[in-house]
């Protein structure tokens, strides 16, 4: 009998697309859910399931859900972590997690599109050009001689620092465990405090990895510091970001514009300030959605079910 394979939240209906599914032959029938499901829609929808696949954060895969999924047996996510799942629970149901590779460059690129947009404000000027509107309305921002200021300095920062630099700007960064060895090797000058970051930088773009310590790290206080042209980038976790005093400081236009690929509720519900606001661009969680890492998120996933089939599980997390 032939185990069911269940790949969630195929939003852009491009799983199947992205890798040769038809390897695992008649012992596994894969099928693909394309619109979100939440609560007893959720668990109804993957109620057969032996193998489930998901993507990065798009659902919660929590005890309470594991639980209510009694057949599962391989749980495999893209990236070799997944906040959203929880892998000790999945663990202790004797579900095995395994993960793939994922490639920090699209993040870095999707970083540089929010930061060019707000900057030469391309959003009022598209929207006014196919709307027969005015020609020419606004004014942009130099990125030459601007000042970046990166909250975090791993694989991503580090990327966008060297784009920075290589536009000319002014680059600095601080996190919790950064020092000035590790800052100086990546030619950008150490922050003193995040409060300084924030108020010495033209544009302000978030690189942490969300965790305990991390969480609300940009609370109100540390908006407050924003000059009030500034910008602020955050590609990386919502949870960074204290949600309401973000929406103040945008609404008040205490800061001159935000840039968001990430939100603490996916899809952004209609109606929710975010989409409206007019000094917000905003984009769907785009920052990992690209052929490569597509390639070898679905790929993987083949090998993985592949390996598992064979007693050998690979890439396993946990």
């Amino acid at each position: 009998m032939a185990l069911n394979c269940v790949i969630l939240d195929d939003y852009q209906n491009a799983a199947m697309a992205y890798a040769d599914w038809n390897a695992l032959g008649e012992a596994v029938q894969v099928r693909t859910l394309t619109t979100p499901h939440t609560g007893d829609a959720l668990v109804a929808a993957l109620g057969d399931a032996d193998i489930l696949v998901v993507m990065r954060e798009r659902t919660p895969i929590t005890a309470a859900l594991l639980a209510r999924l009694p057949r599962l047996r391989l749980l495999i996510t893209s990236g070799m972590r997944n906040a959203a799942v929880d892998v000790a629970a999945a663990k202790a149901q004797g579900i095995i997690v395994c993960g793939t590779d994922s490639h920090p460059e699209p993040a870095v690129e999707m970083t540089w599109a929010l930061i060019l947009g707000l900057m030469r404000q391309l959003v009022p000027e598209v929207n006014a050009l196919r709307s027969d509107g005015p020609w020419q309305q606004t004014v942009g921002r130099d990125l030459h001689g601007a000042r970046l200021g990166l909250l975090g300095l791993g694989k991503i920062g580090q990327r966008v620092a060297q784009i920075g630099q290589a536009f000319g700007m002014h680059v600095s960064a601080w996190s919790p465990n950064l020092d000035a060895a590790r800052a100086a090797a990546a030619g950008v000058q150490l922050a003193t405090s995040k409060q300084a970051l924030f108020a010495g930088s033209d544009v302000v773009s978030l690189h942490l990895v969300l965790g305990e310590r991390s969480r609300g790290i940009v609370d109100a206080d540390t908006l407050a510091c924003l000059p009030t042209h500034a910008c602020l980038i955050n590609t990386a976790r919502a949870g960074l970001v204290d949600r309401q005093a973000l929406i103040d400081a945008v609404t008040e236009k205490r800061i001159a514009g935000v840039g968001l690929d990430v939100f603490d509720i996916e899809p952004l519900p209609a109606g929710h300030p975010l989409r409206t606001l007019p000094n917000v661009l905003a984009t769907p969680h785009l920052g990992y959605v690209t052929e490569r890492n597509y390639r070898d998120y679905f790929g993987q996933a083949v090998e993985n079910i592949a390996a598992w089939l064979q007693r050998t599980p690979q890439r396993t997390l946990g």
